[in-house]
């Protein structure tokens, strides 16, 4: 006679479990119903990660196969100063970006919430909303079109009929200068992702009771310490979350990057993305070991900035991302 399991209810009465084989049965159904779901996880979710063996392995585009090296390619990236210049990169840009697209969008939603006419506030909204659904590639077009330093390029044009270029000086090449080219990869991202981003703090603004607002017009203040101190306490814990939620995917960089680059500047606008897929795909004999190898170390990197943020998001929203 098999044995039943004691449990105790959420009510605190005790009940008898049936064994596990009998629930599986009585449940065959259900499992059968899950097992296609099941199986398409495997193949596409976890099949692919058996791949990480290649990071210990010598593995060129050849006819050779695999042969194990060990840590061989890890050595060999920790002492490559150009994967150390990625990886700050990746860091410099993605911290400064999600800073600075997030303080635009706070600004952007106040604003927003403080028109009163209610067709232009959802005419800008738009507006600003459209840049979002670009993709990369068309952005990367636009700005380049725009920036360009041949005679066709916008802005050079407006800097000589501005009188700033002379008749004698160089068109100024903006995405080929070290100097400008982070400021530009920011405007960027400002000019795309701000207007998406006010979504979420638009929701929160709408949640305020307007009691606070009318208390504060009995206080007599003005719209700027209405501002102040209620909206922005408002949005404190959102623009928290935001913030939290992001910094886990803060090496997760390529497209916005790979489209702008080249180079020139390779200095300021190298990632631990573009240097995996030059290691792959930019030289004649890809190195598909030592790519796997960096990608590994990126993965275990943001897998720990998740469990940090994690941890964070406990301690300020009260539940966790994952």
């Amino acid at each position: 006679m098999s044995k039943k399991t004691k449990i105790v209810t959420s009510t605190g009465m005790e009940v008898r479990q049936k064994p596990l084989k009998l629930r599986i049965w009585n449940n065959r159904g259900h499992y059968l119903m899950f097992l296609p779901v099941f199986i398409f996880v495997l193949i596409v979710n976890y099949w692919p990660m058996l791949g990480i063996r290649y990071a210990f392995m010598e593995y060129k585009a050849g006819p050779a196969g695999p042969s194990w090296t060990g840590l061989t390619h890890f050595q060999r990236m920790f002492e490559a100063s150009a994967f150390w210049d990625a990886f700050r990169n990746t860091l410099i840009l993605s911290i400064v970006k999600l800073f600075l697209t997030t303080f635009a969008s706070v600004v952007v939603s106040i604003f927003l919430n403080e028109m009163g006419n209610l067709f232009a506030k959802k005419t800008l909204q738009t507006i600003i909303y459209l840049p979002h659904f670009m993709s990369w590639a068309v952005v990367a077009s636009i700005f380049t079109l725009i920036l360009s330093p041949s005679s066709t390029g916008m802005l050079n044009g407006l800097l000589r009929e501005w009188g700033i270029l002379g008749a004698n000086d160089s068109n100024i090449h903006f995405l080929a200068t070290s100097s400008m080219w982070r400021p530009i990869f920011y405007l960027i991202n400002i000019w795309k992702e701000t207007g998406w981003g006010t979504i979420i703090f638009l929701a929160t603004l709408a949640g305020i009771s307007p009691e606070l607002y009318e208390a504060a017009d009995i206080d007599g203040a003005t719209r700027f310490q209405k501002m102040r101190y209620v909206t922005l306490p408002a949005l404190s814990n959102t623009i928290i979350t935001v913030l939290i939620l992001n910094l886990a995917k803060v090496l997760n960089l390529f497209e916005s990057v790979f489209v702008l680059y080249n180079p020139a500047v390779y200095n300021v606008s190298d990632v631990i993305g573009t240097y995996i897929y030059r290691q792959t795909f930019s030289v004649a004999r890809p190195d598909y070991g030592y790519s796997t190898a960096v990608g590994l170390f990126r993965s275990l990197v943001g897998c720990v900035l998740v469990l940090i943020c994690n941890r964070a998001s406990k301690k300020v929203r009260g539940r966790g991302i994952v």
